[in-house]
């Protein structure tokens, strides 16, 4: 138990304390008072985040009041944060982690509060509070409204093995018959974790970040449209705490035609736009997917900074999607390049070719990495598990640069074939006499130092390769 005054002490200063329950975090907040009686900011956001609270956006206020001492309420969890004051009195808290999977489950913390002080509570904590003085007036924020089809739980507060020290005993408060009768701990119904929610899961991404994230509900465009305005009501979104969004409209040179280039903006930037605008209302964090084709391709290497300069329709439609996914307050991009996973692709080609005896002509002069979805579904988790600051990271493969005519060399070699077989052509050359075909950037090696920094290291492309063969 923190030992933390409960006695009001005018002009302290804004701070924070770290609980024994993670998420848990008790603030001083200066109260300023003359013989008119005091005044407090008891809620302010900037101030408040400065100090480390989550900017959990609330959407309710409620009070509680309390005519007399020795009234006890709790133990409940619900499914949303709680910022909990005092307008006046002084109260014993105690709350318990009930959470699944919680590093903390099970601990219990008490504190003393007065007005001067107030703690955060995060979704799935049991929260209850017994009055010390006469006329309490308990106050809390929530960032949810209350719903019959979200998880409540409880906790008896008469469950000896939690061993709260009551200073008031039990016996002699007043405590309604329903709060009488909740569970013991050991018998209590965790809170589950926020939902992740998998958009395009059954493409060649989906399918590697399904593999990662067992639990998560999947969704193709079939069982949920993206791009239609009712997504908005489609799901009780407040239950979601991570989108990853893995849906595309990759036919770059359809996406060229008058019905591709409509199908491209609603799958690319559209749809992009209404994940982004459910993230942002419901504080959940989006993973969205770019691609190098963002830019024309001239520079050597692709930072993160870099301005856009799409050559075609497919490249804008992307572009417009990570703009809109930028103004998401919680979001990741994860910018990529030349995917290669369980399905259709270049790779699979080349090999069914080389089985076949084919010598093909393959572009020589576009130079990149592969990325193959294992690798880049595994950089997606470690942003999102070692909590990386919210931006735009590139993730490919390492190693040397190679064109797709090395690439493709390469595949043949692995396949028991000659590298002489592949044939190297420009791509001019590759195209000539060719209609309906899309820009491609010449240059799409992606610069991994940013996702490097922190502590993910890449795979080498043609290691990868040849794991990828092999299976």
């Amino acid at each position: 138990m923190a030992d933390i005054s409960s006695e009001i002490e005018f002009n302290k200063q804004l701070k924070s304390y770290e609980t024994s329950i993670d998420g848990l975090v008790v603030y001083d907040l200066p109260v300023f008072g003359d013989n008119r009686g005091w005044f407090k900011e008891n809620w302010q956001r900037e101030k408040m985040t400065a100090v480390g609270l989550p900017d959990f956006g609330p959407v309710q206020n409620n009070f509680s009041f309390n005519d007399k001492r020795g009234v006890a309420r709790g133990i409940h969890a619900e499914p949303w944060d709680k910022y909990v004051s005092l307008g006046s009195g002084r109260i014993f808290g105690f709350w318990v982690d009930i959470r699944e999977g919680s590093a903390t489950y099970g601990e219990h913390f008490t504190v003393e509060l007065d007005p001067s002080k107030a703690i955060f509570v995060p979704r799935g904590v049991a929260n209850g509070y017994q009055t010390l003085e006469d006329n309490t007036v308990y106050s809390y924020l929530v960032n949810d409204h209350w719903s019959p089809d979200a998880q409540y739980s409880f906790v008896s507060m008469f469950d000896e093995s939690i061993g709260i020290d009551w200073p008031i005993p039990l016996s002699e408060c007043e405590i309604s018959d329903k709060d009488k009768n909740h569970p013991n701990l050991a018998d209590a119904v965790a809170i589950k974790p926020k939902k992740t929610l998998i958009v395009g899961a059954n493409g060649q991404l989906g399918r590697a970040l399904q593999v990662l994230y067992p639990e998560a509900e999947c969704v193709d465009r079939d069982s949920l449209d993206i791009s239609s305005p009712d997504v908005f009501t489609a799901r009780r979104w407040r239950d979601y705490g991570t989108i990853l969004n893995a849906a595309a409209y990759t036919a770059v040179d359809l996406a060229e035609t008058e019905q591709g280039r409509r199908d491209a903006w609603t799958a690319n930037a559209t749809a992009v736009a209404n994940l982004a605008r459910i993230a942002t209302e419901y504080g959940i964090t989006l993973v969205h997917v770019s691609s190098d084709y963002v830019f024309d391709g001239t520079a050597e290497q692709h930072t993160e900074d870099e301005d856009f300069a799409p050559l075609g329709v497919y490249g804008q439609s992307k572009a417009a999607g990570d703009i809109v996914v930028s103004t998401t307050p919680c979001h990741y991009i994860a910018r990529t390049s030349w995917v290669i996973g369980d399905g259709n692709n270049f790779v699979r080609t080349m090999n069914s070719l080389a089985e076949k005896g084919i010598k093909p002509s393959v572009v020589s002069d576009q130079i990149g990495r592969l990325t193959f979805t294992e690798d880049l579904a595994a950089g997606i988790k470690h942003l999102l598990d070692n909590k990386a600051p919210f931006g735009t990271y590139n993730i490919s493969n390492d190693g040397e640069p190679a064109s797709w005519a090395d690439i493709a060399a390469e595949v043949y070699e692995l396949s028991g074939k000659s590298r002489d077989d592949v044939t190297q052509v420009t791509t001019e050359q590759y195209y000539e006499g060719k209609t309906g075909i899309a820009p491609r950037p010449l240059q799409s090696t992606l610069n991994l130092e940013k996702i490097k920094a922190t502590g993910f290291a890449p795979r080498e492309w043609k290691t990868a390769l040849t794991e990828y063969l092999e299976k």
